[in-house]
């Protein structure tokens, strides 16, 4: 759990995983390789990312991931 702006964002396991590929600059369907995921799995997983962060695209997320240390 980290807290930003007062709000507790809470990511699970897999989308902790996805992000840090996102921030690699890695597609889709690279994403669901590595992990051996379909990839409509990797995009409910951005889904989820982008609503728990509350970021309008990809690259807002990373920004806010790294900002807030979300990731190693």
């Amino acid at each position: 759990m980290v807290s930003t702006n007062k709000n507790v964002i809470e990511l699970c396991d897999r989308e902790r995983e996805v992000l840090d590929l996102l921030t690699h600059g890695y597609e889709n369907k690279q994403i669901a390789d590595k992990l051996f995921i379909s990839t409509h799995t990797v995009k409910a997983c951005i889904s989820g990312i982008l609503k728990k962060l509350e970021a309008k695209n990809r690259t807002e997320a990373v920004s806010i991931a790294l900002r807030n240390n979300l990731i190693p």
